[in-house]
């Protein structure tokens, strides 16, 4: 059993992988939990194994206006919020580049991220402390020729989380771009290099420890550093490899 519940932290795409891995941390270090996410059956089962408080709402981030309103219900539901993870998103493999699935990822990935950090960011500006947290991607360093509006995505989000930590430098706000390369999540599922895979857990104790010391920016796990450093070198003529490889996130 948890000592305290003083802290409160909302984790949005808590149901599997990551999300789920970093809520069971959050719960074991004290935390009031809040898990968000489309599946709420999946939510119902992850509460039954926390130990801590936790708080359960369905939040469909792919419809932006209906998600904001639900995570301010949870929020109040909560009495406070402290900390927000987000974690949903999607990767559709999409070489046809069919419309349909360029624009859910663009829901979900970049609308859908945009207002769960909106109405997060207003709840900290009111109460001037907490901590935003977001997950990008290592793919967001370079495009994609299998799933190009994913790998643009998650540049995106960690462009966006840069210029907030800059717009909130002056309040006692942080905010943390988490940058994850191969979780064995249901994203990475056709993978070929199993070798680099890391379990979910081992991640979120990374994240959780990102999370303690404030970090601007962390690459999980922290072999990926090294891998981010060679993708943003390597010239454009044996980066085009990479598509042969399938090295997706």
């Amino acid at each position: 059993m948890a000592k305290n519940s003083s802290k409160k932290a909302i984790v949005v795409g808590a149901s599997s992988g990551i999300g789920r891995a970093l809520a069971q941390v959050l719960a074991q270090n004290g935390y009031a939990v809040g898990l968000a996410a489309r599946r709420f059956e999946l939510l119902r089962q992850l509460q039954n194994e926390l130990s801590s408080p936790t708080y359960a709402q369905r939040i469909d981030i792919s419809q932006p206006d209906e998600a904001m309103v639900l995570l301010g219900e949870l929020i109040s539901k909560m009495g406070g919020m402290d900390l927000i993870v987000i974690n949903s998103g999607i990767n559709t493999r999409n070489f046809t580049l069919d419309w349909p699935g360029e624009i859910d990822t663009i829901k979900v990935n970049v609308s859908g991220f945009v207002a769960m950090a909106n109405v997060a960011l207003k709840h900290f500006l009111k109460q001037n402390s907490g901590h935003l947290v977001g997950v990008s991607s290592i793919a967001g360093l370079r495009g994609s020729a299998h799933c190009p509006s994913y790998n643009a995505s998650k540049a995106f989000v960690s462009n966006y989380l840069e210029g907030l930590r800059h717009r909130l430098r002056k309040h006692n706000i942080y905010v943390t771009d988490i940058r994850p390369g191969l979780v064995d999540t249901a994203m990475i599922k056709d993978n070929k290099l199993r070798f680099w895979v890391s379990r979910p857990e081992g991640a979120a104790e990374q994240i959780f420890q990102a999370i303690k010391k404030k970090k601007k920016l962390a690459y999980i796990t922290r072999r990926w550093h090294f891998i981010a450093w060679l993708l943003k070198l390597l010239p454009d003529w044996i980066y085009r490899l990479r598509d042969k490889l399938e090295i997706e996130d």
